[in-house]
């Protein structure tokens, strides 16, 4: 695994002396390939347990999920604490139009996803509705968790 000798054969030489064999300088690159497709496992497996998002409870609807798409997905999040986290950054209620307007202008699609915690009152989610709308997002998305409660009655 490391590097190897090449024999010459000639003459050329006096007799009795012994020529010294050349070093073979070729790279070996098996070793390298093998570390780096351990590394690239591990990665895979490891890229998935890396998201960390906010703790919400959302709440359970009858509702499937929506496909996925190309570009990550644009999230408002209101803990139950009252607390607006645009993606996963706190913001401050009053500049949270402003950042939605900036970031409306940057992005080709106007969705967005609105995470709400199930102890925050309808009224503050209408209300951050709204700014997501005077913010440039007409499509809003509400994210629930699957396996709620249905309208006909039919359980989970």
């Amino acid at each position: 695994m490391g590097a190897g000798v090449a024999q010459k054969s000639g003459g050329g030489g006096r007799r009795g002396r012994r020529r010294r064999p050349a070093a073979m300088s070729e790279i070996n690159v098996t070793p390298f390939v093998d570390v780096m497709l351990v590394l690239l496992i591990i990665f895979m497996v490891a890229a998935p347990m890396m998201t960390v998002g906010v703790p919400v409870e959302l709440p359970e609807t009858a509702a499937t999920a929506l496909p996925q798409e190309e570009q990550e997905p644009l999230t408002i999040t209101l803990t139950a604490e009252g607390q607006v986290l645009l993606m996963s950054n706190e913001t401050p209620e009053e500049d949270l139009v402003a950042k939605l307007r900036a970031i409306a202008e940057e992005r080709q699609d106007d969705k967005i996803f609105l995470r709400a915690d199930g102890a925050v009152p309808y009224a503050k989610v209408a209300e951050v509705m709204g700014a997501l709308n005077a913010g440039g997002f007409r499509k809003i998305g509400l994210v629930t968790e699957q396996g709620g409660p249905r309208l006909d009655g039919s359980g989970n």
